[in-house]
């Protein structure tokens, strides 16, 4: 028999592991940084952004503003109209100003007072979306150009072209981390590997450590059998599907509101756990089952390119490696799985009731929490 101790600390890990990050619609979102150079030599910088974050000093440890101690300090200024947070951004301004190092051929070059406009979004349930724009002249004969930002202001993907939408450079930046000089006189083009391998840190980061949900759906799929044949014909059936819709709808194909997307991976994720209290072994309808799930997941993990700007020039690219970061992060999952529990505990007698449905109960009570929370209260 398994002592209480250890079912105790099986069902302990995934309660705490299920309970670390909740997906609401107070979500902090990577900024989207557009950088367009005019042939003039001018330039203008549009950052799309959640400003009351930056407002009121969240960082990027936090990744839902319910769970900031300055939660309630955000609430307030999201309730303002733009006119009553304009005064507060103006004073916030010059410690933005000194958080953003632009640099020309080395040099730094100085930011100019930005101007906010802000989205009329009635829901203060959502996030507002703001834009803040700098505009400005870059030194004669500029070949090179260097961006970063403090790391209080977190994530952020930058696009930079030209005013006629000819792409230059593209970056996915964690915090505080530099993008190092590029070229902007058209003599160096960015690579295409750098673009394939940033994007396979995006997608990898999007499940490991950010997608809680797809990764307790993933965690479902190894619960029902811990055997590497069941699984690997459930993450196969996964993996096509999400491949699928993760393309359609990038290109605009299928687009499916993220009100609908949103509670329906979470009602994956409940099916998913419930099967596995009353299923001993994989059935024959259960890879077909998991295939529509992860029509769902790839529509999810689609909007997730679509928040940070997949390159329309290196769309291919983007997406590929956006798949295979995916695809990492998922088989790291697994094998986690397996070294906490399935390498030493997957032929005991107990391990049935002792973990699956321990663990398939505590993962399916989180996710239906999830499916009332993102149907009442929005994503």
């Amino acid at each position: 028999m398994i002592s209480t101790t250890k079912l105790a600390h099986s069902g302990l890990f995934v309660v705490l592991l299920a309970l670390s990050t909740l997906s609401t619609a107070h979500e902090i979102r990577p900024a989207i940084i557009d950088l367009t150079l005019n042939e003039n030599g001018t330039y203008s910088i549009d950052i799309q952004t959640s400003v009351e974050t930056y407002l009121v000093g969240i960082g990027p440890d936090v990744t839902d503003t319910n769970d900031a101690p300055q939660a309630a300090e955000y609430d307030r200024y999201r309730a303002m109209s733009e006119q009553e947070l304009m005064p507060v951004f103006k004073a916030f301004a010059p410690d933005l100003i000194s958080g953003i190092q632009f640099q020309a051929d080395g040099l730094d070059i100085n930011l100019a007072e930005p101007n906010l406009t802000l989205t009329s979004e009635p829901d203060l349930e959502l996030a507002r979306e703001a834009v803040i724009t700098f505009t400005g002249t870059l030194p004669t004969g500029s070949s090179s150009l260097g961006w970063q930002w403090d790391e209080q202001f977190g994530e952020s993907a930058l696009r930079v072209s030209t005013a006629t939408g000819e792409e230059i450079y593209t970056e996915y930046l964690q915090p505080g981390v530099p993008t190092g000089p590029f070229d902007i006189t058209g003599a160096v083009k960015q690579s295409g590997f750098s673009i394939f391998a940033n994007y396979i840190v995006i997608g990898f980061e999007h499940i490991l450590p950010k997608g809680l949900d797809h990764i307790l759906f993933v965690v479902g799929l190894f619960l029902l059998s811990s055997k590497l044949k069941p699984l690997i014909w459930q993450v196969s059936s996964f993996t096509l599907a999400h491949t699928v819709t993760l393309a359609l709808g990038m290109l605009g194909i299928v687009t499916i509101p993220a009100a609908i997307v949103e509670p329906l991976i979470a009602l994956s994720i409940v099916y998913v756990c419930v099967e596995n209290l009353w299923s001993r072994n994989l059935s024959k309808w259960r890879p077909a089952v998991i295939f529509g799930f992860g029509l769902l997941h790839g529509l999810g993990f689609a909007s997730v390119l679509t928040e940070i700007g997949l390159s329309p020039n290196h769309f291919i690219t983007g997406l590929i490696g956006f798949n295979i970061g995916v695809e990492l992060g998922q088989l790291t999952v697994i094998a986690l799985c397996f070294l906490a529990v399935g390498v030493w505990f997957r032929n005991k007698a107990w391990y049935r009731s002792y973990i699956t449905n321990p663990a398939s109960i505590a993962i399916a009570l989180m996710a239906g929490w999830w499916v009332f929370e993102r149907t009442v209260y929005g994503v």
